[in-house]
Formats: C-alpha cells, structure tokens, sequence
C-alpha cells in the first residue's frame, strides 16, 4: 500500500484552458491573486515590528559557531548602510555591485540599497575568481556602470577589480591586500540614519528597479534581467499560495543556493523575508570536498523546506541512509522539499521517500515547476499527487500561460505581475523576447499529462532553441532525450550534450561524476581522469547504457548510437556552463567540433563508444 504525504497546507488552483482564434491556448487559474506589498522592503519593516527577536539570518564565523542577526538588528543597520548608499549617489545609472558569494554582509548590504530604491547587481563569484580573463565581468560593468562595488576578501578579488574596477570605491569585510579605494564595511555600519532614508524608502514602488540579474547566456555574454519590486512581492504571495503552510509556520531555511541567482536570491531569500523566516547560509556545497558542512549545519538547524540541486540531493539521501540522528533532525520539521536545475534521478527521490516513512511515517513532498530569471523565478507549480522528475504542473495563482505550435511541439509564454518588463540597456534583445500580446517567450516547450484533464498539469518537452533535426528530418526532442540519458546513466552521468544535426543518427558527449566512475575503475587516486574513463569497466558500463537507451527508444529521434566520454570538464570563460551549473549544449557542440566530428565518422577513434554491432 502506499503510504502519503505528511499532511501540510498546500494551495490548489482550479485552472481553465482557453482556445483563441489564432489556434493558440491560455491556461489561467480561476483564482485571483491575493493583495501584496509594493515593496518588498516593506516586509523588513513588518517582521522587525511583529517579532523583533526572530532570526532573520545566521552563519557560522572561522570558529564555526553561529553569528546571528535578528529583524530587530537587521533593520537598524539596514537603515544605517542605506544612508551610506544615499550618501555616495547611487542610482539605477550607477548601482550597486555585489561580487562576493553568500554572506550576512551581502545580504545587508542587498537590502539596504533595495531599502532606498537603489538597484543592486549580484555577480557570480566565479566570473571573478574562476575565470582567467575577467570576460563576463568586464561585460557585465561596462553595461551597468556600477557606482559601488562590494566583495567580502579584497585581496582575494583584487585581480580582477585591478582588471574593470579601478577607480570605483570598494566596500570590503575584509580590506587588506586591494591598492585601490576600499572602505571597510564595519565603516558604513556607522553612519548616522538622516530623513533621505526615510523619504527614499517611503518612494519605493512596484516599478522600482530592485536588482539586476543576469543569465548565464547560451552562447554570447550574460543578459540583464530587469527585477522590479512588483516582480519580487507578487511571485511570494504566489509561492506562500502555493505553499500555505508557511503563513502560519514562518520558515527555516538551511540553504547553500547563490544570491546571484533567481533560485536562491529571488525565491528563497524571498521566502525567508516574506514569510518572517529563518536563513541559516550554508557555506558547504553539493560536492564531497563540502558536503560536510552542510551535514554539519543540518545537524545543528532542522529545516521547515529544504531546496537543493539534485546532485545535492543524491549525496544527502545517502548520508541520511547511514546516519540516524542525522535522519531524525532532518525530518523532525520539514514540510517540504524542492529541487531545481537538472532532473532528480528515481533512485534518489525513492530513497529520500524510504528514509521519511521510517522517520516520521509518511512521505515528505518534493515540489517541482517551471520558473526563470524573468519570471523572479516561479511561474508554474505541479502537484504534490503528479509532482516528479520532468513534471512542471499549472500556471501559479496569477500568472497566464500561452501555448503556442512551434515545430509540433507546445511553445510555453507567460503573462504576470512576476514578469520582467525587459533586459537592462538592451531594448533590441526585450523586443524579441516578447510576442505581440505581451507574453514571455521562455524558449520551452510543454505538453499536458493528460489532454483531456488539463488540471493534471504539463510535462517539459525540452528547450524550443535546444532541439535540432536529422538529415532525415527527424526532430530530436533534446531536453527529454538528456534527462533519459541522465537517469539511465545514474550515477555515473552528471550531464549529456546531444548531437546529430543534420546527421543520419544520435550521438552524445558525456560529462560525468569522476568520484563515481573512479570508484567503478577500481583505479587509484594517482590515474587520470582520462585513464578512469578509458578503464573496461566503465566503458563496459556506457555500452550497456547505448544498449538500454536502444532498447528503450521508439525510434531514431531518441536512439542515441555513438558516445564520448568527456575527460576535459565544461570551461567557464568559453560559454560552456553557467555558475549554476547547467550546460550550455550549443557552445560545447561548438567548442568541442572535432570530438563531434569523430562521434559521426565512418570510423571513428578509439574513445568513441558505440551501441553498433
């Protein structure tokens, strides 16, 4: 028999599917939106009144023991930081930028500038500290024309400040080892609150520009994504619809996910603040090196929803299967899980179901959707009942989906408060990003679980750009295709790029989990990646994922013949992966043209591993 949910508040909308003239179809929930904020400041002002003495943020210092900042606390130097913006001039014109990755003073600093109306930009660390030319960075400043720069380690970041940055003023945690203008940030910390905080917070609309975003960029440099503070306070009130039970329970979150992505900066620091919350940062990361500092952290705080990528997932089932009172923590008070960027492998999501029946005798859910940068980020919800890998659900409560024929495949285009108005400094790229009625165009692709029941939800059906024909003329649906590959290679598969434009038959190019293929290698630690890969045993192994691929196909357009195995990681400064992780196909088909080649010769090298008899 199969045991349930725990019983927790979830929203359900009631959706009604409307065909136009021109053959394309609206889905809508019957339901209004409930009323919001204009600001989402304002909800800082609210908990600081209503339970001053909550936790609004922790972290754990060098001495590992956590440093906590209250509401109470965190509006009073919130206020103090802003009149330090003010003071320095910033606008829209000239904002803010955090180059730093996750920390209390980030955060601060973050919400002090969308306090006072000054937009702010997070940028991902790693286009400072990973990259080796600075490229995107560079880019990124020279659209925004930052008046601020923010990095906790000036030392750490002085290389590539030296590179886009000189003359700026730096606000630093840390300023030791940086030559140019640096103020420490204790500094600000003291400034004296004037009348201009108040006259700029009370100023603050839904249109004001709250923060720049930017995506990562399929091929060329990353975008701008306009967040309004309307975007940021309706996408909440969607999510608290959604998830209802955090009305009453304000959440705790033990997260990891980077601010300078919508994932973690736009929808989980949103739930903490709207909510009335709790965010513990979490400085461990989903890879082995890390992981024990999340573990560490789950030991101490038990969360009430936990998000995490499904890689994070998968090493954390493991470890709850191993450690009891890990297990009990955990589950004591989690209501919710959620999980983003790649498709959660079955094993994995049974597993994490096992380990909840024998805590707390039901199942937790685990929540998935569709949302995007310019969607701040949610836009759609499945169910709890249809909610699993590739399941995208019903538009939220106020938010209208189009479904338009684009290539026999179901174009998905949103409609909402939660929309961007557009691209910083980039009119020419909004244009195209919108059609004639005002609809997004996300660029994916859909299909409903049940035609005849559209309250069942949609499926997603792959990236319209990703997705590519045969010489046959064959279309080869890519987004499906990988997430098959991906679980039928667990865990040995982190990503697949697919290939064969043009081509008479499917082929792939594999990214996978070293630690993983290194333990089925039975190599040591002193082999190279590349002798890993090349070992019988885990050739013998991607044979026999060609082989179930083939058996399992319907045709050529999911038949995948031919694979290489990748022993070269997907390169940053070349386009080919996005901070988040996620793999950009095009620029890896690209930047890898003579692996491609040799997936389609006659004959073909050595490294290449075929299904063909």
């Amino acid at each position: 028999m199969s045991v349930g949910f725990k019983d927790v508040n979830i929203g359900v909308g009631t959706v009604e599917l409307i065909t136009q003239a021109d053959g394309s179809q609206i889905l809508r929930n019957k339901e209004a939106l409930g009323d919001y904020p204009d600001a989402i400041m304002s909800c800082l002002d609210r908990w600081a009144e209503q339970a001053p003495d909550r936790v609004l943020v922790a972290r754990r210092n060098d001495a590992g023991e956590w440093i906590e900042v209250t509401y109470a606390q965190a509006l009073g130097q919130v206020r103090s930081l802003a009149q330090a913006l003010l003071d320095r001039g910033l606008s829209a014109e000239q904002p803010l930028v955090i180059l730093s990755g996750n920390s209390i003073e980030h955060l601060l600093l973050a919400f002090a500038a969308m306090y006072v109306g000054i937009p702010y930009a997070p940028i991902s660390p790693a286009y400072c500290l990973v990259s080796k030319d600075y490229g995107k960075a560079r880019y990124i400043c020279e659209l925004l024309t930052p008046g601020l720069y923010m990095v906790d380690n000036a030392s750490e970041f002085a290389p590539a400040l030296n590179n886009f940055a000189e003359g700026n003023e730096v606000i630093a945690v840390d300023p030791k080892g940086y030559d140019g203008k640096v103020t420490a940030f204790t500094e600000l910390l003291q400034t004296p609150v004037t009348e201009t905080v108040d006259q700029a917070h009370a100023a603050v609309m839904g249109d004001t520009i709250a923060k720049f975003l930017f995506t990562s960029g399929s091929t060329g440099m990353p975008k701008g994504v306009i967040n309004t503070n309307r975007m940021l306070c309706s996408n909440q009130e969607m999510l608290a619809s959604n998830m209802c039970f955090m009305r009453k329970e304000p959440p705790v979150l033990v997260d990891w996910l980077p601010w300078n992505h919508t994932f973690g900066g736009n929808h989980n620091v949103g739930i903490v603040l709207y909510n009335g919350g709790s965010l513990y940062i979490d400085d461990g990361k989903p890879v082995p090196a890390l992981f024990e500092k999340t573990l560490q952290n789950l030991r101490d705080v038990s969360p009430t929803i936990y998000f995490n990528v499904p890689k994070g997932f998968e090493i954390l089932a493991d470890q709850l299967e191993q450690d009891d009172a890990l297990r009990e923590k955990f589950f004591r008070d989690l209501n919710l899980m959620f999980f983003a960027g790649a498709s959660l492998a079955q094993h994995v999501w049974d597993k994490l179901d096992a380990m909840a029946i024998k805590t707390i005798g039901a199942r937790v859910g685990m929540l998935t959707g569709l949302g995007a940068t310019e969607t701040a980020p949610s836009a759609m919800f499945a169910s709890l009942e249809e909610s699993q890998s590739g399941v995208i659900g019903t538009p939220a409560i106020g938010v209208e989906i189009k479904l338009v024929e684009n290539g026999g495949k179901l174009e998905v285009r949103v409609k909402g408060p939660n929309v961007t108005p557009g691209y910083w400094r980039q009119p020419d790229v909004t244009a195209k990003s919108f059609d004639e009625d005002g609809y997004y165009k996300l660029g994916d692709a859909a299909k409903f679980l049940d035609p005849d029941n559209p309250q069942r939800g949609m499926r997603f059906d792959g990236r319209i750009s990703e997705d590519f024909k045969l010489d046959t003329g064959t279309w080869v649906s890519v987004g499906p295709l990988r997430a098959k590959v991906i679980e039928a290679g667990a865990p040995l598969v982190k990503d697949a790029v697919i290939a064969g434009l043009d081509k008479p038959f499917v082929a792939m190019m594999v990214f996978t989990d070293e630690e993983q293929c290194r333990k089925l290698s039975g190599l040591g630690a002193e082999a190279s990646l590349a002798e890993v890969l090349d070992s019988t045993a885990v050739r013998d192994r991607f044979k026999a994922v060609l082989k179930h691929l083939a058996e399992t196909s319907t045709g050529s357009s999911n038949r995948v013949r031919r694979a290489v195995l990748l022993d070269e990681p997907p390169r940053l400064d070349a386009h080919e992966i996005t901070d988040k992780g996620s793999i950009n196909q095009r620029s890896v088909l690209e930047n890898r043209a003579d692996i491609v080649a040799d997936l389609f010769r006659k004959t073909p090298s050595d490294r290449v591993i075929s299904n063909e008899q």
